[in-house]
């Protein structure tokens, strides 16, 4: 049994030695942490808001007042005015960045284009046809695009021609 005591003692003596060996480590821990703070900036400070006044004097529209769509005053339509009118065709009620060309036929020795539309329905057109919300009208169709002119509204309300395309999908 005296070696068990041995053992016993040993081992309460090295662990008495072993906390004061770290002390000074332990000190410079606790200390060194005392002496930093943390330094936020003050937040910016809030400008208040001032509104824009639209007038007519800056050449600018005010974006809150609709655009004029139709002539008024006996005014005549612009040149570019489309048929409000006009009989809309299906392909018509979805925008064209939604449609795509899938495929190509001749069917009585005129080019047609295979569109398919949002809904994944398949509609044959030819040159001529309305397509797309921007009252767009196929003007050509060859085997690997389909042409459109669209008539679209600038900020002043005046109607425009742009020509977009369909490409076939690979």
């Amino acid at each position: 049994m005296r070696p068990a005591y041995l053992l016993l003692f040993t081992s309460l003596l090295l662990s008495a030695c072993a906390e004061e060996e770290f002390q000074d480590l332990r000190n410079f821990v606790k200390d060194t942490g005392s002496e930093m703070r943390g330094k936020v900036d003050p937040p910016p400070e809030i400008k208040p808001y001032e509104p824009y006044a639209y007038n007519n004097s800056t050449g600018l529209p005010d974006p809150f007042k609709p655009r004029k769509s139709e002539a008024k005053n006996g005014d005549l339509p612009g040149p570019n005015q489309p048929d409000m009118k006009r009989r809309r065709e299906a392909l018509e009620e979805s925008p064209l960045e939604s449609l795509k060309m899938v495929g190509f036929l001749y069917k009585t020795k005129v080019g047609h284009a295979i569109v398919r539309s949002s809904d994944g329905k398949l509609h044959q057109v030819k040159i001529g046809n309305h397509l797309g919300s921007n009252f767009g009208q196929i003007i050509s169709i060859t085997e690997t695009e389909v042409k459109i002119k669209e008539i679209v509204q600038d900020s002043a309300g005046d109607w425009a021609e742009r020509i977009n395309s369909l490409s076939l999908l690979e």
